[in-house]
């Protein structure tokens, strides 16, 4: 028999979430939230668990890091040749949940995932320190290796290949943006009766609606 862990319980009761107390424009909404998760000083703010799947539907999970949004959407980046980036490329479609439990608050959101723009790539890149930036071209991401050492043998190499400030970005990372189609907002409440209001994209508009917990 398996432990039981039915005793880890607790009680939301924070804040409440209505239609009447949303914007009808859920990134300005998520841009409200996010500004909160920041005040309140919630760790990493911006993680995000990104789901996705295979052309035949197998799916698989893990937490990536938001790295911007707008209008178009939400944005994060990756070795393309990874897990995720093969399956975005053979399967665009993808799911990010953010979490915030300080907050009581969890966003998610389902939409279509593309490449962006090389050159908002090599902007976000510029902007990372440089043992980040020499780790995109040591790594490929998800490949099997035979040892940590496989990795530690070749930052020498690299150091000399690129012995400056001037590390170009590797033609096979970047950054992949998710259009939302749907955006949920929860807000935890007391006896799991918790909150939840939906944003579904009707073309240019958005409709929005209530769920059951």
């Amino acid at each position: 028999m398996p432990a039981s862990i039915s005793h880890l319980r607790r009680e939301y009761a924070r804040a409440r979430l209505d239609k009447a107390s949303v914007g009808p424009d859920p990134i300005a909404q998520f841009g409200r939230w996010f500004e909160e998760a920041l005040k309140a000083e919630v760790m990493e703010p911006n993680a995000m668990t990104l789901a996705t799947a295979t052309a035949d539907g197998v799916p698989s999970a893990r937490v990536v890091l938001l790295k911007g949004f707008d209008e178009r959407g939400f944005v994060f980046f990756t070795d393309y040749r990874s897990q995720k980036g093969t399956e975005l490329r053979a399967n665009g479609r993808a799911a990010l949940v953010l979490y915030w439990p300080e907050l009581e608050r969890q966003v998610r959101i389902t939409g279509e995932a593309s490449v962006i723009e090389r050159e908002e790539s090599e902007a976000y890149y510029r902007s990372r320190p440089r043992g980040s930036r020499l780790g995109a071209w040591i790594s490929h991401q998800s490949a099997v290796i035979a040892s940590r050492k496989v990795l530690d043998d070749r930052v020498p190499e690299l150091e000399q290949t690129f012995p400056g400030e001037d590390i170009p970005l590797p033609p096979y990372w970047g950054g992949f943006r998710v259009a939302p189609e749907k955006i949920e907002y929860w807000q935890g409440r007391e006896s799991r009766l918790h909150d939840r209001i939906r944003y579904v994209r009707e073309g240019d508009q958005w409709r929005i609606e209530r769920l059951s917990p």
